[in-house]
This record gives C-alpha cells, structure tokens and sequence, in this order.
C-alpha cells in the first residue's frame, strides 16, 4: 500500500506531519530538538533498524510504538506524513529520497545530498517534476556568520572576488574507527559506526565534514566552481585534505580539512579576499570572530543562527509557502559535484573540470 493522503502544500493554520528515516544520533540532538521548538511541525513516525534505539529515541520525543518502525518502506507505506528527514548511511541517500519524492513527500536530507552527483542532479529533477520541496542540510546557510560575510563579501563596496581561502582542523577520527568513541558525546543514542565503511560512506572524512567546507566556498562567495584539484593523505579515510578550486568568474581558492588533529580544539580560519577589502572568520570551537575592513570585529556562537532558520525550521516554512530554501537541492546538488570532483582528482592525479551548463542556477543558494 502506497500513502496516499501526502498533502501537496500544508496551510499555514496546518502543522506538517514529519518522518523520520534514520533516527539516530545526530537526529536526536539537532534536528529533533529543532522540529519541537516549531510550530508547524509534529513528528508523526520514526524509522531506526535497531528495535531498542528506536524504542529509545520514540520514547524521549513522544512518538507513539504503533508510530515507529525498523523498514523505511513500512513507514512511507503506513504513516500519515508530508515531509520525511532522512539522515541514514550516504549511500541509501539516493534510494531513500527518490521513493519519497515519488509518493509525493517533501524531502530534507542530510549532507552529503547524495555520494554521487549524478544522483543528486537526478532528485532535483524529481522534486521540481513533483513540484515538492528538497532541501539539504548543510551549516554554512544557517549560521549567521556566514551571512554576514556573504553580504560583505557579494556587495558593491568590496569589489570582485579574488581569492578564498579556508582553513578547519577537528578530531573525529573516532568517528572513522581510527579511536575510542568518547564517553561523553551528546545524543539520546550514541553513533554508528558506518562512516569507518567508504562503501556505506561515499568516502572519508571529507565527504563526511567537507561538504560543509565546500557549501561555505560556493554560498559565501555565491559563485559555482568550475575546477578542481585535490590531494587526499589516504584512499579510505582520507583525514586530510587539500582542495585548489577555480570560480566561474576565475577567482581562485584552497580548502584545507584536518580530520585526525590533536589539538584538542577546533579551529577555523577562513579568508575571501577581494579587491576592495577582506572578509576573514576565526574561530575556535564554535565561537567565532568575523572581521571585515573598516568595521568593528562581531563575534558570534554555534548557536547564533538566524532567528528561526534551522534546517527542519526554514524547511517547515518552504512546505507552507512562508519562506525560500537556504540550502535547496540545487545547492547540495552542485556541492556533491565539488566532492566527487575531488575524489576523482586525488585518484588520478588531474584536477577536474565540471560542466555548469546545467541549470543549477540555485546552486549558490539564497539568502
């Protein structure tokens, strides 16, 4: 049995019936406490394979047993919905979201969209043939430094782009099987362990906290990229990463993700440099510094974003029609191009060239 009460738009009087597909550990501290301060959304259905998880996880948001189920299909096939999040292993990304597109369901996805871009162009085209909301939840159009350095950085006075450069170290080996699973992590249940399985990954650490890196170079400057050179320090878990890109109007920038660092904090330091000025960000776990020429530094929080737009939040408005997508499709979409990109050029040994001919036009976002 197909659902078939999935409603095409949800009135602005009406809250949107949201799924869960892949409710885990990510899910129970971000997206879930995010979707409970919305008014707009109730959580009608969880799907996790593991039966005690899952009773865990239905239990601490208020999801009823007959409400939660162990085969995604079961759940897009019995429960009332009209969006499902979906935040399993990458690769089911794909799968997953086309199923759901295709009965009708507006569809939020974690990053990465998909592990291969092909993938990814082919759900745009099923949303917008469906005429259904696909949005992508990648940080950097949700924090509010970044959209005060994007307004710097694409204004007038600053003048053309000509260099980005960004710079992040972390430690999240742990996460990759490559060290002990720290006791303290937050979450109602604790994370799996497929990122240690490139099949089930896509890849390493880069295409686990690099897409963030490469949705900031493409929605900060609000240019696509063009070309891409990579070198990768291993072939399975790649914890190192160096990235040279050209934008389409020929500036240049390098991305540099440190995944295995022992400084035991993390740190960012991103500079766009154009002709008129400099934008740089600095910061140190989560706390962060913007500082642009001429003005006063602003300091900002993880917790500082837009007032109301987090993913589950700014997607809940875009399914009501009261609001435009941060992160669409198109935006996913042209980051996996950049990822797999890089995968392909550290391969071989040859930076890659993609085709923009498409119609991504969305691809750097809206703010």
């Amino acid at each position: 049995m197909t659902v078939s009460n999935a409603r095409s738009t949800v009135d602005a009087g009406e809250r949107m019936r949201l799924g869960v597909i892949g409710a885990g550990s990510f899910v129970s501290r971000r997206h879930l406490p995010d979707a409970g301060k919305c008014s707009n959304v109730i959580l009608s259905a969880l799907c996790r394979r593991d039966e005690a998880s899952l009773a865990r996880m239905a239990e601490h948001f208020g999801v009823a047993p007959a409400d939660t189920f162990t085969d995604w299909r079961q759940m897009l096939d019995k429960a009332e919905l009209d969006a499902v999040l979906i935040a399993t292993p990458n690769a089911l990304h794909y799968e997953q979201a086309a199923e759901a597109l295709k009965r009708g369901l507006h569809v939020l996805l974690e990053k990465p969209m998909t592990i291969r871009s092909e993938e990814a162009h082919a759900l745009v085209r099923l949303a917008r043939e469906q005429g259904r909301q696909l949005a992508v939840a990648l940080n950097p159009p949700f924090w509010a430094h970044c959209h005060r350095a994007r307004r710097a950085v694409t204004g007038e006075k600053m003048g053309a782009l000509e260099s980005a450069s960004l710079y992040w170290s972390g430690t999240s080996d742990y996460l990759f099987g490559r060290g002990p699973q720290p006791a303290s992590l937050p979450g109602i249940v604790k994370p799996t362990s497929y990122r240690a399985d490139p099949a089930l990954n896509g890849g390493g650490c880069f295409i686990d906290g690099g897409t963030h890196l490469v949705s900031e170079l493409i929605w900060v400057t609000g240019q696509r990229i063009r070309r891409v050179s990579a070198f990768m320090d291993d072939a399975v878990c790649d914890m190192r990463t160096t990235l040279s890109v050209e934008f389409e109007s020929g500036a240049v920038g390098t991305l540099n993700s440190i995944g295995d660092s022992r400084y035991a904090h993390r740190r960012v330091l991103n500079i766009f440099g154009c002709a008129n000025g400099m934008v740089q960000i600095r910061g140190f776990d989560f706390e962060t510094t913007i500082s642009i020429v001429g003005q006063e530094p602003q300091k900002f929080k993880e917790e500082d974003l837009l007032r109301g737009a987090t993913p589950v939040g700014n997607f809940a408005d875009a399914v009501q029609g009261k609001a435009q997508l941060y992160s669409p499709g198109e935006h996913g979409a042209h980051v996996a191009e950049v990822v797999e990109a890089a995968y392909r050029s550290a391969a071989t040994g040859q930076a890659v060239t993609l085709d923009l001919t498409a119609d991504n036009s969305l691809a750097v976002g809206r703010m």
